[in-house]
């Protein structure tokens, strides 16, 4: 009796889930047909006022591109060369690799000498200031790493490297006296002091694994192998790659070089540690198969081909870049919003994916950087695990743990979140955003270690618990919106501008809508998750 209750109520469950669940994307569908049919009117209506335009070549000869953003129009421009430069190098590497079966110390040498042409190429005689810096970093771990405060001495060079180059614009070669004048000339292409940030990590990742190598180490690889996938089908997980220390005689002047300007991840990353850098030099991954790395490559395009079409469609990066958008209604200006937090997302899953698959066709498996859809994230954790995934893993090996965890956890955020602001550029909206983040954060956490605590014990219990979750997610992605657009559009003058906006009369209704939206988008998320769960 009692069985076939429980099956009557599973039954009524599982049916109001599947109602529930088309409601929710038929509210989608209708969401999206609305943005997008609004935004291709301002862009329409718009167009004159705004900066960063180009002629495109999608549709007609008439239809403009956006190419405001920096960023992505130097990759696009640059595109069709970077590609020739690394299918050259990773052709050579890998020819290399197989005639004269290399291993770690004949794969360094080869990729600083591929490397080295193309900083060459990039920075011209600006190479010296990095090659010195870098130097000084290795002697530093050398001669320092056993010692007790070997971590304190390793922050502060590099952080003092880090503000210095800023500060100073990457110095002139004529502080040295007029005999250097002369090679102010030859600063190459691209500013050296904006890459040296990634070097910066890099620096960092190599003291400490250095560092850890001359102690126990507290990674427990069998345990890890019995709960791995990819372990334990025989490949190797980039966790193990990282986590196992590498060959003392790995930690050498020239693979730690090869490390630093490695060129498929030297301008945008993903971050990739010591460990695991050393170890593929020494025996390429064998996680992706060539049929996978392939698979990958065609994804990329798809995604390129998306892009162009959002850039010849929808102009939101140039009115964010224009300031246009503050003529624009509520509507609008949270339409644009939501398009520009779109856009920024695709340009740097472009980016950094382009070059991680140079970097695995090379043999060299870096963390993937975008794991994770932006419209699939409903708390912060998650997006910061997802957004630039590579630099989170760093923090958390490096910053994170040694900070004390998850013991200190609300004083470490802070902490973090300040580092993380100050490495992107030394600019008061940055660390706004920061700032703001971390007062978004303090509450989630908090919400989150209550929420673990609690216990369904019944069915009413566990639909009161998911809702009070989809509340949650609605208001994490709204602060998560405001404190990106502060931190990377608007800065910390127009945060006032923008509360004062949905405080109107007009704007409240917005919100309202906004509010809806996020929540909708909350409890579609929860059912991708189960649906992701129950697949397993």
């Amino acid at each position: 009796m009692n069985m076939s209750k429980n099956n009557s109520k599973s039954k009524f469950k599982q049916k109001q889930n599947k109602v529930e669940l088309l409601l929710l994307i038929l509210y989608v569908i209708g969401f999206y047909i609305f943005c997008i049919h609004r935004s291709l009117r301002l862009s329409r209506d718009h167009f004159s006022k705004l900066r960063g335009l180009r002629v495109g070549w999608l549709f007609s000869p008439a239809r403009l591109n956006d190419a405001s953003d920096d960023q992505w129009r130097n990759f696009r421009t640059n595109l069709p060369i970077l590609s020739l430069v690394f299918g050259i190098f990773t052709l050579l590497a890998n020819i290399f690799r197989k005639l004269f079966r290399l291993r770690a110390r004949g794969m360094s040498f080869l990729w600083f000498f591929l490397s080295l042409i193309y900083l060459s190429y990039l920075h011209g005689a600006c190479i010296l200031f990095i090659f010195l810096i870098a130097s000084s970093n290795f002697l530093l771990v050398k001669i320092f790493a056993r010692a007790k405060y070997f971590t304190f001495l390793l922050w502060i060079f590099n952080l003092g490297f880090l503000f210095c180059n800023r500060i100073y614009q990457g110095y002139s070669f004529s502080i040295f006296g007029e005999y250097w004048e002369y090679l102010d000339n030859f600063r190459g292409t691209f500013r050296w002091h904006i890459c040296f940030n990634l070097v910066v990590l890099r620096m960092i990742s190599f003291g400490y694994d250095y560092h850890w190598a001359h102690q126990e180490s507290r990674f427990d690889q069998e345990k890890h192998i019995q709960r791995c996938h990819v372990c334990k089908s025989g490949k190797n997980c980039y966790q193990i790659l990282q986590e196992r220390n590498a060959h003392m005689n790995d930690y050498t002047f020239t693979t730690y070089l090869s490390y630093l300007v490695y060129a498929p991840l030297y301008i945008a990353g993903p971050i990739i540690s010591f460990n695991s850098f050393a170890s593929q030099l020494d025996v390429p991954q064998n996680h992706y198969s060539i049929k996978e790395v392939i698979w990958y490559g065609l994804r990329w395009v798809f995604g390129l081909c998306l892009m162009e079409l959002m850039t010849h469609l929808f102009y939101f990066n140039a009115f964010a870049t224009s300031a246009s958008w503050k003529m624009l209604s509520p509507m609008d200006i949270f339409i644009v919003g939501y398009g520009v937090i779109n856009f920024m997302w695709l340009k740097f899953f472009l980016i950094w994916r382009f070059f991680r698959f140079c970097s695995l066709i090379a043999g060299i498996e870096a963390p993937e950087n975008m794991p994770k859809c932006i419209n699939n994230c409903h708390d912060l954790e998650s997006f910061w695990k997802s957004w630039h995934a590579s630099f989170n893993k760093w923090i958390v090996r490096y910053m994170y743990i040694p900070l004390g965890g998850s013991q200190r956890k609300l004083i470490n955020i802070w902490v973090i979140f300040t580092f993380v602001a100050v490495w992107h550029d030394l600019e008061w909206k940055l660390l706004s955003w920061a700032w703001l983040t971390c007062l978004f954060f303090v509450p989630e956490l908090l919400v989150k270690s209550a929420t673990n605590a609690f216990q369904a014990k019944g069915a009413l219990d566990g639909f009161i618990f998911r809702e009070l979750r989809a509340a949650g997610g609605t208001i994490t992605i709204t602060c998560l919106m405001v404190a990106n657009l502060v931190g990377y559009v608007i800065g910390p003058s127009g945060f006032s501008w923008l509360i004062s906006q949905f405080l109107s009369k007009e704007g409240l209704n917005v919100f309202g809508f906004m509010l809806l939206t996020f929540y909708v988008g909350t409890k579609l998320m929860f059912h991708v998750s189960d649906a992701k769960q129950s697949m397993q």
